[in-house]
């Protein structure tokens, strides 16, 4: 019997930072940082929020809104999957980090 298995995520949350587009081919990606935010009690019963940053990758083409709409501080809907990157460093250091590999990322229109 295959098992399935399954690397989804749904975040929704303001952008940090005006996307880096780059050029790749006949496509584009950009990469830009989301801040989600979560609310909770602590042990003394005080309400704390903490903030969680994202390092979110979207290439051209796939269910994405025109990059250009993306800008810092605009509240932004972003579905994608886990993905872990590594690398070697400049000085040979080996690093990692992850990022969400976004599948669609949609502007979210202000509440009237």
């Amino acid at each position: 019997m295959k098992r399935t298995f399954i690397n989804r995520v749904e975040l929704k949350g303001h952008v940090g930072h005006d996307p880096k587009i780059t050029d790749v081919g006949n496509s584009q990606v950009a990469r830009f940082s989301l801040a989600t935010n979560e609310t909770f009690k602590d042990k003394k019963g005080e309400i704390k929020e903490e903030t969680t940053w994202h390092n979110i990758t979207a290439w051209s083409g796939r269910n994405i809104d025109d990059f250009s709409l993306i800008r810092k501080g605009l509240l932004v809907s972003v579905i994608g999957r886990i993905r872990n990157v590594r690398y070697t460093s400049s000085s040979g250091d080996e690093r990692q980090f992850m990022e969400i590999l976004a599948s669609k990322v949609t502007v979210v229109p202000p509440e009237e």
